[in-house]
């Protein structure tokens, strides 16, 4: 009876190219609004405001499923920084406090989480956060922590904006 050798002990031999390698960067990001959670909330989930906060959409979202509802999907195309369909897919929805969804663009897939927290001197806390995975976040030498970051700051700054202005009105 003939056996093949015994595989050489140590550590196993680093099996991918060195430039197809993936990483994680995290995004954290936190707003506070003067809105309480429920008004914050009902801002956040019309999503036809959406594309007032940011002039990153290319169209309007579409749902396959019930909208804000574990599983189902929101759709919609961006054309900034690129221009690419995202494709998310709502995880966790428990409104007014929280909601994450997994989202495929482009080679990436990014987990995200917004929290809406009530703040102590009156309003909300929004903290977001996203972990950002792709083959490359570097791709051209444009980094996409720092352009996806940008489109945090200018989406949340506008939406806590919006959530100011109706707050102070009722």
């Amino acid at each position: 009876m003939s056996f093949s050798p015994r595989p050489n002990r140590g550590l196993m031999p680093d099996l991918c190219a060195t430039n197809s390698r993936s990483e994680i960067a995290r995004i954290d990001y936190i707003v506070y609004t003067k809105a309480p959670c429920d008004l914050a909330w009902k801002i956040f989930s019309d999503w036809k405001r959406w594309q007032s906060f940011s002039n990153v959409y290319g169209s309007p979202v579409e749902w396959k499923g019930s909208p804000w509802t574990p599983g189902s999907r929101m759709q919609f195309d961006i054309v900034y920084p690129v221009r690419a369909r995202l494709d998310r897919v709502i995880t966790v929805c428990t409104p007014p406090r929280c909601v994450a969804w997994i989202n495929h663009v482009r080679g990436y897939t990014m987990e995200q989480w917004v929290l809406f927290d009530p703040f102590a001197g009156g309003g909300t806390r929004i903290t977001t956060w996203i972990e950002l995975t792709g083959a490359e976040l570097c791709p051209q030498g444009h980094d996409s922590r720092i352009v996806v970051k940008g489109m945090l700051e200018k989406w949340f700054s506008n939406f806590c904006a919006e959530c100011d202005r109706i707050a102070v009105t009722i």
